[in-house]
């Protein structure tokens, strides 16, 4: 039994494309694969009594620099998922109670997307034995620009003063409001940065990076990164 698991783990699960262009295959393969390892991760949490994951899903960078084909075709994963969701009770977010909740500029994504986007955060939004944000269209900076536009707009509208703005104010204006920041942060791929992912939550986050990419990380290796956490001492800036 590991001590002292983090009770809210962000993964950035780099690699899928690369993954498949070992395997000879089109890069969306590489992200069905990462698709199906993700549920693999989750039934991991849950063993492990780990309840809250957030997950980098697709950046705003993501958005404007891939092909088109591929990206239509993560689009169409994302879409299969989303039905698999509001039309089989047995689906593992509905039978374990998931609530799912979803960060980012949304509104750029398809139309239709965004349609099943909301009907699951309204399927699932009383859900609370697990909790899985998904990030997609997301980038931490942007973010932090947009809570500060609200914040803004309230100063303008004289619902808040420019002195009594401070961390806590900006943190109820970010999309993660009501969640703990992440305790550990896993990325695989071999990169070693967390690429705009979570950057004001993730202050005091410890880091884990994994050389394999993600459709390749085993059961015994993801225990590992947990191991090495539980044996970290967190100083949060002590």
């Amino acid at each position: 039994m590991i001590q002292n698991l983090p009770q809210h783990i962000g993964i950035i699960p780099d690699g899928n494309r690369r993954f498949a262009r070992r395997l000879m295959k089109k890069p969306w393969k590489g992200h069905e694969w990462g698709f199906e390892k993700f549920k693999e991760v989750f039934e991991w949490c849950k063993e492990l009594g780990i309840k809250i994951i957030t997950v980098y899903s697709l950046s705003l960078e993501n958005l404007s620099k891939r092909p088109k084909e591929e990206l239509e075709m993560l689009f169409n994963i994302a879409r299969k998922e989303i039905n698999e969701i509001l039309n089989n009770k047995e689906n593992f977010i509905r039978k374990y109670k998931i609530k799912l909740s979803f960060f980012g500029n949304l509104e750029v994504l398809p139309n239709d997307l965004q349609d099943g986007i909301r009907k699951v955060k309204k399927l699932t939004e009383n859900n609370k034995d697990y909790f899985i944000n998904i990030a997609i269209a997301y980038g931490g900076r942007q973010e932090i620009v947009r809570a500060s536009q609200k914040i803004a707009a309230d100063v303008l509208k004289g619902r808040l003063k420019p002195e009594d703005i401070d961390e806590a104010i900006l943190r109820q204006n970010l999309q993660t409001n009501g969640f703990p920041d992440p305790d550990l942060i896993i990325r695989t791929g071999g990169e070693k940065r967390i690429s705009n992912f979570l950057i004001f939550q993730a202050a005091y986050s410890e880091l884990a990076f994994i050389d394999k990419y993600w459709p390749e990380i085993t059961k015994d290796e993801f225990i590992q990164i947990l191991k090495d956490y539980s044996q970290r001492e967190r100083r949060f800036g002590r």
